[in-house]
C-alpha cells in the first residue's frame, strides 16, 4: 500500500507539472513517454484503480480511467474472470459513492468505462447491467447518474464501433430494442412528474383570444384529448436540480430517437410532454436554463420529423406533433402590444430558433406531401405563419434558412403541377394570394429604400469561394425565390417586378437634367443629404430590379411567346434605350458630392442594364425567327439590335470601368452568337470594331475583354444566319472578311517563322495569339462544316507555323502549354478540316519530341507549367485514341509505349495527381475504343457458330494489356481517393461493355490479385469512403465464377491474412454466406471485413501466452 501511496503522490506531481503553463514541450514529451510506458505494463490497471479511488486530482483521474478504458476495450479477453468480476462490482460502487464530487468530465468517462464493460459482457456475464441502470434512473437521488449511463448505453450499444463482431453488434441492438418501451415509459414519467410538480394548478389563466384562434385553426383537423391542457397550462419555473434532470432526460431522448424506429412505443403522452418543454424555449421567461430545455425538446421533435419512413399507425402521432408545433409557431409570431414579432424572435435563444427553423424545413421537405392534399389541412394558414416567421428573422442566416424552406415548398408545387398538368389551375388555386405576397415581401427585403441600414451592413467588396460577395449571395437567394414564383405565376410575377423597375428607372432617366458643366468636366447637381441618400437607394434598387427582370426572361419564351410578345417587346425596348442612355450620359464619370458611393452605384446600374438586355437575347432571337416566318420587315429587330450596339461599342475601352466593359463584351457575344442577325456585321458599331482590330487598337483591351470581342467578330462572320437558306448566306464574302480578320489577329505571330531567335521578346504575342485563336476555334466546335472550313482556311498558315516552331517552344513550358492547348482544341473541333496527313504529322511530331528525358524534366516541375504540358499532351492523345480510322489506330503502339514505358515509371513513385488522372483516363480510352486491338475473336465466333463469350480468345499485344492492368492494380495500393474511385469506375465500365472480368487472361492471371487488393483496402479501412464502390466491384468480379470465389479465392485470401489464427480463419470462411444477389453479397462482405478487423484487434490486444478458447 505504501508503494501505491508513494506512486500516487508521484503521479499527481507529474500530472500537475505536465499541465502547468511553464512546462516545456520537451519535458511534456518526456512525461508523456513515461505515462505511456507505465500504462503498457502488465497489471498497470490495478494501480490505476487504486489511484482513481484515492485521489482528488482531476488529471490523475482521467489518466487512470484512460488506462482502465484501454483494458476494457482492447485487453478484456486477457483479463481473468475474477478480475472482471472485481471491476464490474467496484466501478459502479465507486461511481455511486463519488457521483456528487466527481467533475462532470470524469463522471462521464467513468460511466463510459462501465458501459464498455456492459458492451463486452451483457447479458451473459453481466446480467444486471441494464436493470441496474434502470433502477438508478428511477431513484430520485441517483437519477442524474442513471440518465448519464442510459444515454451512454444508447450511444455505445446501439451504434457500436468497429471493435466488435457483427453478431455481437446485432445482439446488442436487439437487446437494447427490447428495452426501449420500458426506457421511454420511464423517461416520460420523469419529465411528466417534474412538470406537474412545478405547475401551479390553481392559477390557470382564462383562455385568451390567441388560444381560441389556435383551436379554430387546427381543431378541425387534429383531435387530441390533451390539446386543451397543452394550450392553456401555464409554463412552470423549474428549480436547478429539476432542470438538470430534465436536461439529461431530454438528451437521452434525442439520442434514442436518432436510431429507434417510429412505433407506438413513442406514446402520445410522451410527445405531449416533450412539447411542454419545447414551450420553455419561447415561454420560459427568457432564462438560459429554460431555453436550453426548449432547445433539447425541439431536438427531440426534429429527430422524429427527420424520419421519412412513417408507419401508418404513427401518422396520427405526427399530426399531433404538427399541431403542437404550429401552436408554438403562432405563439412566437403573435403580434403583441409593446413588442414586435421581430423583437420577440430576437429575444429567443439563437439555438432554439435554429431548431425551430429546422423543424419547419423537415415538415415541408419530408411530411408536407402527406397532409397538403387534405381539404381540412390548414395549409394556407400554415403558410401565413411561416410568412410572418420568415420576414421577422433577426439574422440573415435565419432568413436564408427560411428562404430555403420556401424554395422547397415552391419546388414541391412545381413538381405537383408537372404531375397533374391537366388541372394546374386547381393545384394553384389555394396559393394565388400567398405566392404573390411572398414575392412582394422578398423583393421588399432586397430594396434599400426599405432596409438601407440592414443592407448596408452586408459586405459587397470581398468575394468568397463562389466569387460572390455577401450582398450578392443575399440578392441571389432572394431572386431565386422570385424565379420560382415566376415559374408558377409568370404574369403576376411580371406585374410585381415591372412597376418597381419602372419607378427606379424613371429616376435614373431623369438624372440628365441634373448633370451640369464644371471646371473639370461635369458634375451632378444633387447635394442635399436626403436627396443623395434617396438617389443612392434608388440606384441600388434599380440594379437589383434589373437582375430580377433578367431572371424573368425565360417566361416570355416557348409557349408564352406569342401571348406575351407585346409585354416583352415593350420591356426590351425600354432596356436597350436605358443602356444607350447610360452610355451617352456616362454617369460613372460625373463628379458627385459622395463619389465613393454614387460612382459604384452608377457603374453597377450601367453594367446590369447591359446584362438585362443580354438576358433577353434568346427572346430576341425567337422574335427574329417569328418576323421571318411572317415575312415581316425586320425594322423593329434592326432598331433593337442597332440601339444595343450603339449602347455597347463605345464601352469597349480601357477608360471604362472593368465591370461595364465585361458586361458590354458579353452582350456583344450574345448578339453575335445567339441572335445572329444577318445585318449585324454591317452595322456602324460592328464596322468600327473591325477597324479597331485592323489597327491593333483592340489589343490594348484587357485580355478577358479581348477574347470576348474577337469571339464576337469571328462569330458574326462564321455562324450561319438563322432562317436564311445556305445559298443566301454570302459565304464567299464572309470568308474573305474572315481571312482578313485572322490575318490581322496573327500578323505579329507569323513573323516568328523567319526569326525564332527573338522568342523571349515575342512570348507575350505568342501566348495572346494562341489563346485568342483557341477561343475562336472552340466557338465553332458544334457548327456545320462550312463555318469550320472557313475558320481552318484562315488559320491554316498559323497552324503549320506553330508545328514548325515546336522545337523552339519545347524549352518554354508556359508557351508549350498554350501550344498544346491550341492543338487539342484544333483536333477536337477541326480534325476533318486538318486532314489525315497533317494530323499524322502533328502526332508524329509530338511523339518524337516527348522523349523520356523531356518527360522527366516536365514531371520534375510538379505542380507547375511543366506538369501542365504533360497533362495537355495526354488530353490530345485521349482524343486521338477515340478516333475510329486505321490511320489513328496505327499510333496505338507508340502511344502505349510512351505511356507505359516512358511516362508511367516516372510518375508512379510520386503523387503527380493531375498527370495520373489523365494517364489512367487515356489507358481506359485505349481499351474502351480499341478493344479489338487486344482481343480478337476467332473466325467461328465472327460467323456466329459459337457464343462470343465462350469463343476462343486471341490475345494480341498482351504485354501492353497486362501492363495497363498492372498500372490500374498499382493505383489501388495508393492513398489517392479520387484516382482510386476513378479507376474502379473505369474497370466497371470496361466490364460492362467488353466483359473484361470474363476474359480468360484476366480470370487466370489478374482477378485474384485485384480481389486481394480490394479486400485488403476494405480490411485496412484505407479508403473507407469508397467501401460501397469497392464492394460492388468485388461482386462484379465474383459473379463471373462464384464457385471459384467461394471455393478457392476466399480460402487463399484468409490463408494469406496476418494477425489471425487458424480457428478464426475457419470461422470467417464458414460465416461468409454464399449468397449470389448483390444486396446480400454486399452485406456479407461488410460483415466479413468487420469481423476480420475485430479478430485482428483482439489478437493484437492479448498479452503474450494468453490461451484462447
Amino acid at each position: 500500500m505504501a508503494s501505491d501511496e508513494a506512486s500516487l503522490r508521484a503521479l499527481e506531481s507529474i500530472m500537475t507539472e505536465f499541465f502547468h503553463d511553464l512546462t516545456s514541450n520537451e519535458r511534456k514529451r518526456e512525461i508523456e513517454e513515461l505515462l505511456n510506458n507505465f500504462a503498457q505494463q502488465a497489471g498497470a490497471w490495478h494501480h490505476c484503480f487504486f489511484f482513481f479511488s484515492n485521489t482528488s486530482n482531476e488529471y490523475v483521474m482521467m489518466y487512470s480511467l484512460t488506462v482502465l478504458e484501454n483494458v476494457v476495450n482492447r485487453l478484456w479477453p486477457g483479463v481473468t474472470e475474477r478480475e472482471k468480476v472485481e471491476l464490474r462490482d467496484a466501478l459502479p460502487k465507486l461511481l455511486l459513492s463519488r457521483q456528487r464530487s466527481l467533475p462532470p468530465s470524469v463522471r462521464n468517462k467513468l460511466c463510459k468505462v462501465i458501459v464498455d464493460i456492459g458492451r463486452q459482457d451483457w447479458p451473459a456475464f453481466y446480467h444486471d447491467f441494464f436493470s441496474n441502470i434502470l433502477q438508478l434512473t428511477q431513484h430520485p437521488s441517483n437519477a442524474p447518474i442513471g440518465l448519464v449511463l442510459l444515454k451512454t448505453a444508447s450511444e455505445e450499444l446501439a451504434c457500436p464501433r468497429e471493435d466488435m463482431s457483427v453478431a455481437r453488434k446485432h445482439e446488442l441492438r436487439r437487446l437494447l430494442l427490447d428495452q426501449v418501451p420500458t426506457v421511454l415509459s420511464l423517461l416520460a414519467d420523469i419529465l411528466e412528474t417534474i412538470w406537474d410538480k412545478h405547475v401551479s394548478l390553481n392559477s390557470v389563466p382564462p383562455p385568451s383570444p390567441f388560444t381560441v384562434s389556435m383551436g379554430e385553426l387546427l381543431g378541425s383537423l387534429f383531435h387530441m384529448p390533451d390539446g386543451g391542457r397543452f394550450f392553456t397550462q401555464p409554463v412552470p419555473t423549474l428549480d436547478r436540480d429539476s432542470q438538470h434532470v430534465c436536461s439529461l432526460t431530454l438528451e437521452c431522448l434525442v439520442h434514442l430517437f436518432s436510431w429507434i424506429p417510429l412505433s407506438t412505443s413513442i406514446s402520445p403522452q410522451l410527445l405531449a410532454t416533450i412539447f411542454h418543454f419545447a414551450r420553455l424555449g419561447c415561454d420560459g421567461g427568457g432564462t438560459e436554463k429554460a431555453s436550453a430545455l426548449g432547445v433539447l425538446a425541439m431536438s427531440c421533435v426534429n429527430e422524429l420529423m427527420s424520419k421519412n419512413c412513417v408507419p401508418c399507425e404513427f401518422e396520427e402521432y405526427l399530426l399531433r406533433a404538427f399541431q403542437h408545433t404550429f401552436y408554438l409557431l403562432q405563439k412566437i409570431t403573435k403580434d403583441a402590444k409593446g413588442s414586435t414579432v421581430r423583437a420577440r424572435l430576437q429575444d429567443l435563444d439563437e439555438n432554439y430558433l435554429e431548431r425551430f427553423t429546422e423543424f419547419l424545413r423537415l415538415f415541408v421537405n419530408v411530411h408536407l406531401r402527406r397532409v397538403e392534399s387534405s381539404s381540412h389541412f390548414p395549409v394556407v394558414e400554415f403558410l401565413a405563419l411561416l410568412f410572418k416567421y420568415t420576414f421577422n428573422q433577426p439574422t440573415n442566416e435565419g432568413y436564408f434558412s427560411c428562404l430555403d424552406i420556401w424554395a422547397t415548398f415552391l419546388d414541391y408545387l412545381s413538381g405537383k403541377m408537372k404531375n397533374r398538368s391537366s388541372d394546374k389551375e386547381a393545384v394553384l388555386a389555394r396559393y394565388r394570394d400567398a405566392l404573390p405576397a411572398l414575392m412582394v415581401e422578398v423583393l421588399r427585403r432586397v430594396q434599400f429604400r426599405f432596409n438601407q441600414s440592414e443592407l448596408e451592413e452586408l459586405d459587397d467588396e470581398t468575394p468568397d469561394d463562389d466569387d460572390r460577395t455577401e450582398w450578392q449571395h443575399f440578392l441571389h437567394q432572394s431572386l431565386e425565390i422570385v424565379a420560382r414564383v415566376a415559374e408558377l405565376l409568370p404574369e403576376q410575377a411580371f406585374s410585381i417586378v415591372s412597376p418597381l423597375l419602372r419607378e427606379n428607372l424613371n429616376i435614373y432617366l431623369g438624372l440628365q437634367q441634373f448633370v451640369v458643366p464644371s471646371r473639370s468636366g461635369r458634375r451632378l447637381n444633387v447635394t442635399a443629404e436626403n436627396d443623395l441618400r434617396r438617389l443612392h437607394c434608388s440606384m441600388r434598387d434599380l440594379a437589383s430590379m434589373l437582375q430580377a427582370t433578367g431572371r424573368l426572361a425565360d417566361h416570355f419564351l416557348g409557349d408564352s411567346f406569342t401571348e406575351r410578345l407585346p409585354d416583352a417587346l415593350s420591356l426590351l425596348k425600354s432596356l436597350v434605350e436605358m443602356a444607350a442612355y447610360g452610355t451617352q450620359l456616362r454617369l460613372f464619370t460625373v463628379e458627385t458630392t459622395i463619389p465613393s458611393v454614387l460612382k459604384p452605384d452608377f457603374t453597377e446600374v450601367h453594367a446590369q442594364s447591359l446584362a438585362a438586355v443580354r438576358a433577353y437575347c434568346h427572346w430576341l432571337a425567337q422574335f427574329g425567327s417569328e418576323l421571318q416566318r411572317q415575312k415581316s420587315k425586320p425594322d423593329q429587330m434592326a432598331s433593337l439590335v442597332g440601339t444595343a450596339m450603339m449602347a455597347l461599342v463605345p464601352l469597349l475601352s480601357n477608360k471604362i470601368p472593368e465591370k461595364i466593359q465585361l458586361s458590354a463584351a458579353h452582350l456583344l457575344v450574345s448578339l453575335a452568337t445567339c441572335v445572329r442577325p444577318p445585318f449585324l456585321s454591317t452595322l456602324p458599331g460592328m464596322q468600327k470594331l473591325f477597324n479597331k482590330a485592323r489597327d491593333d487598337t483592340l489589343f490594348s483591351l484587357q485580355h478577358k475583354v479581348q477574347v470576348l470581342v474577337f469571339r464576337s467578330l469571328s462569330n458574326s462572320l462564321l455562324l450561319p444566319w438563322p432562317g436564311v437558306p445556305d445559298g443566301e448566306q454570302q459565304w464567299d464574302s464572309r470568308s474573305r472578311n474572315y481571312d482578313a480578320l485572322a490575318c490581322t489577329l496573327t500578323s505579329s505571330y507569323r513573323t516568328l517563322r523567319e526569326c525564332t531567335t527573338q522568342l523571349d521578346q515575342a512570348k507575350p504575342a505568342v501566348l495572346r495569339t494562341l489563346a485568342l485563336l483557341r477561343d475562336l476555334v472552340e466557338s465553332v466546335t458544334s457548327e456545320a462544316q462550312r463555318p469550320k472550313q472557313i475558320c481552318y482556311h484562315a488559320i491554316e498558315g498559323v497552324v503549320h507555323t506553330t508545328l514548325m516552331l515546336l522545337p523552339a517552344f519545347i524549352t518554354q513550358p508556359d508557351i508549350m502549354d498554350e501550344v498544346l492547348a491550341f492543338f487539342l482544341t484544333l483536333f477536337q473541333s477541326l480534325k476533318v478540316q486538318m486532314g489525315a496527313p497533317f494530323t499524322e504529322q502533328m502526332l508524329q511530331t509530338f511523339l518524337s519530341m516527348f522523349t523520356r528525358q523531356q518527360l522527366a524534366e516536365s514531371v520534375e516541375l510538379e505542380g507547375g507549367a511543366g506538369e501542365q504540358v504533360v497533362v495537355r499532351l495526354l488530353k490530345i492523345l485521349q482524343v486521338v485514341v477515340q478516333e475510329p480510322g486505321a490511320a489513328f489506330r496505327s499510333f496505338l503502339p507508340s502511344i502505349l509505349t510512351l505511356c507505359l514505358e516512358q511516362l508511367y515509371p516516372l510518375v508512379s513513385p510520386h503523387p503527380s495527381p493531375s498527370i495520373k488522372v489523365e494517364l489512367y483516363e487515356l489507358l481506359y480510352l485505349v481499351l474502351q475504343h480499341n478493344w479489338r486491338h487486344f482481343f480478337r475473336a476467332t473466325v467461328l465466333a465472327k460467323v456466329g457458330r459459337c457464343r462470343t463469350d465462350t469463343a476462343e480468345e486471341v490475345v494480341e499485344h498482351q504485354s501492353h494489356f497486362v501492363a495497363i492492368m498492372q498500372a490500374y492494380g498499382q493505383s489501388f495500393l495508393q492513398m489517392d481517393i479520387h484516382i482510386f474511385k476513378q479507376n474502379l469506375a473505369y474497370l466497371e465500365s470496361l466490364n460492362s461493355k467488353h466483359k473484361l472480368y470474363e476474359k480468360d487472361l484476366f480470370r487466370r492471371t489478374m482477378m485474384a490479385q485485384f480481389l486481394q487488393v480490394l479486400l485488403q483496402a476494405l480490411a485496412l479501412r484505407s479508403h473507407d469512403i469508397l467501401q460501397d464502390d469497392i464492394t460492388t466491384t468485388i461482386y462484379s468480379m465474383a459473379i463471373v465464377d462464384f464457385n471459384t470465389f467461394y471455393g478457392a479465392f476466399l480460402p487463399n485470401f484468409l490463408h494469406s491474412c496476418d494477425g489471425l489464427d487458424s480457428q478464426q480463419k475457419d470461422l470467417l470462411a464458414r460465416s461468409f454466406k454464399m449468397d449470389q444477389d448483390l444486396p446480400s453479397f454486399v452485406q456479407n462482405v461488410h460483415h466479413f471485413v468487420n469481423d476480420l478487423r475485430y479478430y485482428r484487434l483482439c489478437n493484437s490486444s492479448l498479452p503474450a501466452g494468453t490461451i484462447k478458447f
